[in-house]
């Protein structure tokens, strides 16, 4: 349900928010963190800033930042920035007959709504507070 492209862009995001406030990430490193192609997380991050979640500074010492407190950046700020959820709002079909959902559709698009929901309602700051004991982004050694 959800695209590669808003998986990378949470993953990213959710590393920048564990970098701290002012705290640039090259491109690179922030890559290797993720498990992003560069490639691919730069045409990411370049969609970010657009939807100016993500500031980017040039030079020595430059790279990506928040653009925004992680308090006030939802998970569905970072998809919609990327990859919007799209609901269904008419017969994909293209039915005339079919002035309302069928079943089907209908049921498609409340499954839509409700993951909507749940993403307006956990910001990057309560993924990185989590008590669990699994933290986002890091490999857990064992010993």
């Amino acid at each position: 349900m959800l695209s590669k492209t808003a998986e990378y862009a949470l993953r990213a995001v959710t590393c920048m928010g564990d970098g701290g406030s002012g705290h640039s990430m090259s491109a690179d490193l922030l890559a290797e963190k993720t498990k992003v192609p560069r490639r691919y997380l730069s045409r990411v991050l370049q969609d970010l800033a657009a939807a100016g979640l993500v500031a980017s500074r040039p030079g020595p010492g430059g790279g990506y930042e928040l653009a925004q407190p992680p308090d006030r950046i939802r998970l569905l700020d970072v998809v919609n920035a990327v990859a919007p959820l799209e609901r269904i709002r008419e017969c994909p079909l293209g039915l005339v007959s079919h002035t309302q959902l069928c079943p089907l559709h209908a049921e498609l698009d409340r499954a839509y709504e409700a993951t909507e929901r749940a993403f307006a309602s956990v910001t990057i700051l309560q993924l990185l507070g989590s008590t669990n004991p699994i933290p986002p982004l890091c490999e857990v050694v064992r010993k």
